[in-house]
């Protein structure tokens, strides 16, 4: 605990949050981003109110539409409650993305030059016990005789590095591509969104550690869900995106 508190005051709480534990579906929904707060004894990292509003810090509207699907499929949530600026808990602790010092345009103060005491000190508070309570969950549920499928929620900016981004929801997957292919065999025929598979980011890129870590060695059905987040930005938007993933998911499943 003498490490964690390096980083987490007692005010912070704690850096995982649990929605509906006992939810009755397979699907167990996991939101790394989730979040663009910062732990108390970091300040701003040296970074204005707009940088911490932006996408470096989070990705904006992914709990909402997580919490959505939820809600509609009787899910599991599992979250990270702070900013990824401090760590990126979809990144294993040896990666320069875990605690990168600039991000797209920005420069992040606060995590230039860190010690590897400070690397252990943030890995060991917020890493850990994110990837401890996934694993916690999976094995609880493999106790019980029941499933679980992988399901992580992003998303992404519309614009980046000066690039428009077309896409609308990027199906992701890395060397377990079944419930991918389902996905986008389901969805081939719709005209709401633009849909595309590993876009705008693909296994290559490092963004499937959680799916890596906690399914694809399991074997368990695993998927990562990309949204281009200006489609999600309202109450509206969050809740007809969720209904159609939902809905995707659902189909998809059944399939199997």
């Amino acid at each position: 605990m003498l490490v964690q508190s390096a980083v987490l005051a007692e005010a912070d709480g704690d850096p995982v949050e649990v929605t509906n534990p006992d939810g009755r579906s397979d699907v167990l929904l996991i939101c790394e981003h989730a979040s663009n707060r910062l732990p108390e004894a970091y300040g701003d990292l040296g970074l204005s109110a707009d940088a911490l509003t932006s996408h470096i810090a989070w990705d904006p509207g992914a709990l909402d539409v997580a919490r959505l699907i939820a809600k509609n499929l009787d899910a599991t949530l599992i979250h990270q409650r702070f900013s990824r600026l401090i760590y990126d808990c979809n990144r294993p602790p040896e990666s320069p993305d875990a605690m990168r010092d600039v991000s797209e345009a920005f420069r992040i103060p606060g995590n230039e030059n860190l010690s590897d005491v400070e690397k252990t000190r943030r890995t060991d508070a917020l890493y850990i016990p994110f990837q401890n309570r996934v694993s916690d969950e999976i094995a609880r549920r493999r106790a019980a005789g029941r499933a679980s499928v992988l399901v992580t929620v992003h998303s992404f900016t519309p614009v980046y590095y000066g690039a428009v981004r077309e896409v609308e929801i990027g199906i992701l997957h890395d060397v377990d591509s079944r419930l991918a292919d389902r996905m986008l065999a389901v969805s081939a025929d719709t005209r709401l969104y633009r849909i595309a598979r590993n876009e705008p980011y693909g296994a290559a890129d490092g963004v499937t550690h959680t799916l890596e870590v906690h399914a694809i060695k399991a074997g368990l059905l695993n998927v990562m869900i990309e949204i281009r987040n200006d489609l999600i930005a309202d109450e509206i938007g969050q809740q007809v995106m969720a209904d159609f993933l939902t809905g995707l998911l659902r189909e998809s499943l059944a399939a199997a």
